[in-house]
């Protein structure tokens, strides 16, 4: 009978313990209605520790593709929060704005000729239009919500490195940092890498990233290798901007799936 009543008062405690927690909260929950794409955003936000809306205090933002909790969000403001630690400093405290994904293949490819492309991905093109997106609605509506500095930097890894690459031949200025990992230059015969990129203009501050691991063909018809493909854009960009601050990362250790967490972290070491 004693062992009974004991147990009972422990699950009484333990219930009045549980009933007393609080939740773990890692960031906050934005939802932003877009015209360009004719649908709603979500954006998952991390705030730096100190950040308060009311103080003299600005910080850099970090745009994250890929940003859905169950994608790339969590890790990396993980990462963000690790490398900004006084102890460490490799970052500044930065606002994390992870763009949560609707479709991927639509919003981070270009239009392509592939035939094959064209059926396996029918979706695919709207790259243009997610651009529009981020420089006429998303950076304006993070510029006019929270306290940030003109320092804007984005990440990007397999298709989202395409999409990242995109931006950063056509419209450059969108952004002061670009980390750029695995890219699918592949995408539309490489026609990124094989265009002639006009009217190119960027300033010194401008520092980019190009990170790949051992991962070998590409899908499609046409394999290409991805390695050779990144290594391809580092030549490329040096070609563009000689004066450029852009670095290239070989990590054979690590593979299309294991990469981004260390390209990330080594980014952050070299661009800043």
């Amino acid at each position: 009978m004693m062992r009974y009543l004991l147990f009972q008062l422990f699950l009484l405690v333990s219930a009045a313990s549980f009933a007393q927690s609080k939740p773990f909260v890692l960031g906050i929950i934005e939802e932003i209605n877009s015209k360009e794409l004719n649908e709603k955003r979500v954006l998952n936000i991390y705030l730096p520790d100190g950040y308060n809306q009311n103080d003299t205090t600005h910080y850099p933002v970090i745009y994250l593709l890929d940003g859905s909790a169950d994608e790339d969000f969590i890790h990396l403001a993980g990462l963000v929060q690790f490398n900004s630690f006084e102890w460490v400093n490799r970052v500044p405290k930065s606002i994390v704005v992870g763009i949560a994904t609707v479709d991927r293949r639509r919003d981070y490819t270009q239009p392509s000729k592939v035939p094959e492309e064209q059926k396996a991905f029918p979706t695919s093109g709207g790259s243009a239009k997610f651009i529009a997106f981020i420089e006429k609605e998303l950076q304006p509506f993070i510029q006019k919500k929270f306290r940030t500095t003109s320092s804007k930097t984005i990440i990007g890894q397999s298709l989202g490195g395409l999409l990242a690459t995109e931006i950063l031949l056509t419209k450059p200025s969108l952004f002061t940092k670009y980390i750029i990992v695995s890219p699918s230059l592949w995408w539309d015969n490489a026609s990124l890498l094989q265009g002639k990129v006009t009217n190119w203009s960027v300033n010194d501050s401008l520092r980019v990233y190009i990170a790949v691991g051992k991962e070998g063909l590409t899908p499609g018809a046409n394999p290409r290798v991805m390695e050779v493909d990144a290594n391809l854009l580092f030549e490329k960009l040096k070609a563009l901007s000689p004066r450029m601050q852009c670095y290239f990362d070989y990590l054979p250790d690590e593979n299309h799936a294991t990469i981004l967490h260390q390209a990330v972290n080594n980014a952050f070491i070299r661009l800043n």
